[in-house]
């Protein structure tokens, strides 16, 4: 039994002295100062300057006619020949969206009986399609 209790108490002083070693090296660590360069930056990133490929890619544009809120009860109700009243009056122009971004404002127009959009006003360019506002 001494023996087992020899054991224990050296285990004991071993995971101590590990506990030290382990505070003692924490303590040693300290902060350096880094000093990064300047970089200048030049006009054209080489032959990965080419936008083109980007030109190519498709991005999907959400229109929105209008939003409104109904409560649970009256969603649980809907059905095939529901009708939801929107607010928005009929040729109001419709937001245009990318990614959750409004970035134009159109109108719904019919073309070979597929809807389809006019934009009317691009946001933030000051552009519109109509001459009355220029």
């Amino acid at each position: 039994m001494a023996e087992a209790a020899e054991a224990v108490e050296e285990k004991a002083e071993e995971k101590q002295d590990q506990q030290q070693d382990t505070a003692q090296q924490d303590s040693k660590k300290q902060a350096q100062d880094v000093e990064l360069s300047e970089v200048t930056e030049p006009g054209a990133t080489g032959s990965g300057a080419s936008i083109d490929i980007l030109l190519d890619m498709n991005v999907p544009v959400t229109a929105v006619i209008d939003k409104t809120d109904i409560s649970i009860q009256r969603l649980l109700q809907l059905g095939p020949g529901s009708v939801l009243k929107l607010d928005k009056p009929v040729g109001a122009p419709v937001d245009l969206y990318l990614k959750n971004v409004k970035f134009a404002t159109a109108t719904v127009v019919v073309i070979d009986d597929r809807f389809a959009i006019r934009i009317k006003e691009i946001l933030g360019t000051g552009l519109s399609a109509d001459p009355a506002k220029e």
